[in-house]
């Protein structure tokens, strides 16, 4: 008799050439990841090949319930590393019947600022710096915590090991393993300085891309708690007092900023995110007041500042950077629970097309 883990691992090639497609896209909410599967007859490798295909926008605060109709436009392709063989994960944004992008649609304004004459002769690299938090389920406190108690404080568990100081590190290696199967150019992780928290970073990749990734990211990231019984959070401030918010720190450089000259571009490009600073903060992820206090490595939210190694400043810019006199810069400023399709197709907005 065959056991639950020996179907699930059925190896569909065996017997079919049929594949499992996983459509993914953002509910209402914003950061509400949402997915189903359907059949396809055959690998697929190109977005454009797929099918489009439709959702129930009422269920999901996207649509009303006497037009509820959303219509999936798939625009990314990654591996599936929860079936294996040829299935695959599906990024799409959504669209009304008429081919309109619905308002929680992010992707199709990003998608026309990277499209851009002048931004896609740029080259927009980023390297998005994904933090989050494991809970325990039904609790909602962190991972490793005493329940309703509070561990050590802050220090050992930045990069730390031990049953002590590293709390869920099963799941933040299989994340790690399962992000690059699917061909996510997740480029390393670390344990965060509040126990519980962990940080992924995805990148460089360019323009909008990036923001699939990042999402795609996140989906499995959420897929591999659901399987382990935990919880992952993308609060910007988990837990109030003393202990460190999350982030998603937005490294960024354009061909004229890694070409010689280019420190000068960089202090130019950061002059203008200055006089953006009120508008960029708005779009850099909800709750974000309550972690950008001007403590626990952050700037103040109603300042903006920046430094070359300063990791107090809404910008910085490293030593390497400075000495090479070209390179790139960090965007310190959003917030764990940011869209990376808004804050990256910003920073080109403003740093590239935006004249001031």
């Amino acid at each position: 008799m065959a056991s639950l883990t020996d179907l699930v691992n059925l190896n569909l090639s065996d017997t079919t050439e049929k594949i499992i497609a996983e459509y993914i896209w953002i509910g209402g909410s914003g950061m509400d990841l949402r997915s189903k599967a359907r059949t396809l007859s055959g690998p697929v490798t190109d977005p454009s090949k797929l099918p489009k295909w439709n959702y129930d926008g009422s269920s999901t605060g996207q649509a009303p319930g006497e037009d509820s109709e959303v219509i999936l436009y798939p625009q990314a392709i990654f591996k599936d590393p929860f079936r294996k063989g040829n299935n695959i994960l599906v990024m799409c944004d959504c669209y009304t019947p008429a081919g309109e992008p619905i308002p929680t649609n992010k992707r199709y304004n990003a998608a026309k600022i990277f499209s851009h004459p002048e931004v896609a002769a740029e080259e927009p690299w980023y390297g998005i710096e994904q933090e989050y938090t494991l809970l325990q389920k039904d609790i909602n406190w962190p991972l490793g915590w005493p329940v309703g108690g509070f561990p050590g404080p802050q220090g050992p568990y930045y990069c730390g090991i031990g049953a002590d100081k590293s709390f869920g590190r099963d799941i933040v290696d299989s994340h790690y393993k399962a992000c690059l199967y699917a061909g996510i150019n997740i480029s390393g992780i670390n344990g965060e300085v509040m126990p519980g928290q962990w940080e992924f970073q995805v990148g460089p990749s360019v323009g909008i891309s990036s923001g699939d990734q990042v999402w795609v990211a996140r989906y499995i990231l959420e897929r591999i708690t659901e399987i382990a019984g935990v919880v992952v959070s993308f609060d910007p401030k988990p837990i109030p007092g003393d202990w460190n918010g999350a982030g998603a720190h937005t490294n960024y450089s354009t061909k004229s900023m890694r070409n010689d000259g280019g420190y000068e571009v960089i202090k130019k490009a950061i002059e203008k995110l200055k006089v953006r600073h009120s508008e960029h903060i708005a779009a850099y992820g909800e709750g974000n007041e309550r972690r950008l206090t001007g403590k626990h490595e952050t700037a103040d939210i109603n300042t903006f500042s920046w430094g070359v190694a300063n990791r107090g400043a809404s910008v910085r810019v490293g030593r390497e950077t400075e000495k090479d006199g070209k390179g790139y810069f960090e965007d310190r400023r959003p917030a764990s629970n940011m869209d990376p399709y808004v804050v990256t197709s910003m920073i080109a907005d403003t740093t590239i097309l935006w004249k001031n």
